[in-house]
Parts: C-alpha cells; structure tokens; sequence
C-alpha cells in the first residue's frame, strides 16, 4: 500500500524542472520571443556606404593626435615659407613705386598678395595628400582582415570604394576649413570673401578631392604591401603638387611644365578657390574650372567603381 501511495505521489506531484517549463511557456515574454520573425537585414547600398564610410571617419576623428600631425605640414609652409617669400620686398628693392609692385604682383598672381596666393594653394595642398592615404587605408584593411570579412556581407563592392572615397574628402574638407581659418589669422586678404564664394571654393575642392581619392583607391585595389603604397603616393603627389599652379604661377615656368600644368586637375582646383575666396584675376572662366573638376570626379569615380567587380577580391 505505501508503494501505491509513493507512485500516486509522484505521478501527482510535477517535478521542478516541469515547473518551470510550465511558468516559462506562461510568459508573455517567452510567446512573443517564440513567434517573432528575424529582422530583415538592411541590404540598400546607401545604408552600407554610410556604415563604412562612418567606419573609417570614427577612427580618425576619435584620434585628434591624427588630425593635429595632418595640420602641421600646411601650417609650416603657411607660417615659414608664405611669410618668409616676400615678393613685395624684392620688388622694391628694384626701385618700384607702391603702385608699381601693386601692379607687377597683380600680373603675376592675380592678387597684390602672394601669401593669399598661397593660402589657397595651401587648400589643395591639403586634400592632394589627405586623398592619397585614402589607398592606404584599403591596404591595411586587407592585412587585417576587415575587407575579407567586408567582402562577404552584401554590401556592394562599389559601395566599398566610394566609403573610402568619401570618408577621404569628408577629412579633406575638415583640413582644409581649419587650414582656411588659421591663413586668416595668419593676414590672409579675406576681403572678397562671401558665403557664396567660400561655399563655391570648397565645391570645388570637394571635386578635386573626388577624383585623387578614386584614383590612389584604384592604385590599392589589389595591393597588400603599404611600402609598395607609400612608394606610389610619392611618386604621384610630389609631380601634382609641383607641376601645378599651387606654390607658384604657371607664368613663371619653362613652357613645357606649363603645359603639365595646364592639364592637371589641382590647377583648375587652384584658379577657381582663387577666384571665388581673394577675388584673383587673369585666370580661367569659372565655368571651364568647374566643368574640368565635375569631368575628373564623374570619370575616375566610375573607373574606380567598374575596377572594383573585377579586382576587389578576397
């Protein structure tokens, strides 16, 4: 009898581990967890281009040391050399009346001033070499894995590219502003400037910065090696930076280089940021700069695009 009594007992009783199966199933928690469907992954391109975009921008302006050393070099040649060229003094020292020199430095560079002349050529400057590391930053990507792993979400290999082009020009502008202001403090003539013309100059930087972050982003495509990098950076930016317009006139130059630097794309960059921010003269229509820049941007960004289905690759 007690033997029926103990089965009764326990057929009767639930054990603790049913209890709590039972108080689980009860919860409204537990039926909504059991029959919610799984969120749908984002897969719009725009939503992936901004995710990697924000990526790279993340680490860079979470680290002002990286900003403060992508100021120093332009700083240095705005306070050392655009203060210690004085055109003005070796004009006089030719005899020249005030009006003279005001004259002379007009027909060369197309302002009274060339410390404004340089200052915007400082703004080139600026996105020419923040634009080349743009290639780097693909290159330490792949040693460390993070493109691998890129590559297999379905984000879009051109969405790739253009995150690092626009987290490249994103930087650029950010530079360049802060490079402006600090050539203000320094006596840059801001006497011509206007909203519409400061917006203008850095629409054009902006194209600028378009087409040389597209174009060291296709150099690092397949590459693994940053030295092999480091190497075409220098390669390139030293002959865009000196056969241009950006330090000195083309005037002044063997007609060879002029013709160098009639073609590259930092000069029209250059005639139009002089334009619209000291009001230069002598120079390009507005509307041939601009039309060279949109050309540059439109055709190296496509290129880079079409280059990554084919070589962007694990």
């Amino acid at each position: 009898m007690d033997t029926d009594k103990i089965n009764s007992a326990n057929v009767e009783t639930p054990s603790a581990d049913s209890a709590v199966e039972q108080k689980q199933e009860a919860s409204p928690m537990v039926k909504e967890r059991k029959f919610r469907t799984p969120p749908k992954p984002n897969t719009s391109p725009l939503h992936g281009l901004w995710a990697l975009t924000n990526r790279d921008l993340r680490k860079w302006y979470l680290n002002p040391i990286q900003l403060l050393i992508s100021l120093i070099q332009p700083i240095i040649w705005l306070a050392l050399f655009g203060k210690a060229l004085n055109f003005g003094t070796f004009i006089a020292g030719s005899g020249a009346t005030p009006a003279q020199q005001n004259a002379i430095l007009l027909s060369f560079f197309g302002t009274t001033s060339y410390f404004s002349f340089l200052a915007c050529g400082m703004l080139a400057f600026i996105v020419l070499f923040t634009s080349a590391f743009s290639g780097m930053s693909v290159v330490f990507d792949r040693r460390f894995g993070f493109l691998n792993k890129a590559l297999t979400t379905p984000v879009a290999r051109g969405s790739i590219v253009m995150g690092k082009i626009l987290q490249s020009v994103g930087r650029s502008l950010v530079q360049a502003a802060i490079v402006l202001v600090i050539a203000v403090v320094l006596g840059m003539d801001a006497s011509h400037f206007t909203v519409l013309g400061i917006v203008g100059a850095f629409f054009a930087i902006f194209l600028m910065g378009i087409g040389l972050s597209a174009l060291f982003t296709m150099l690092a495509l397949r590459s693994a090696d940053w030295q092999t990098q480091t190497a075409i950076i220098n390669l390139i930016n030293l002959p865009l930076l000196f056969a241009s317009n950006a330090l000195f006139p083309t005037k002044i130059m063997p007609t060879w280089l002029q013709d160098i630097a009639n073609v590259n794309p930092v000069s029209y960059a250059n005639d139009a940021t002089r334009q619209l921010l000291i009001g230069a003269t002598n120079m390009p229509n507005l509307l041939v700069d601009f039309s060279v820049l949109i050309a540059f941007a439109v055709i190296l960004s496509t290129i880079g695009i079409v280059l990554s289905w084919r070589f962007l690759s694990k």
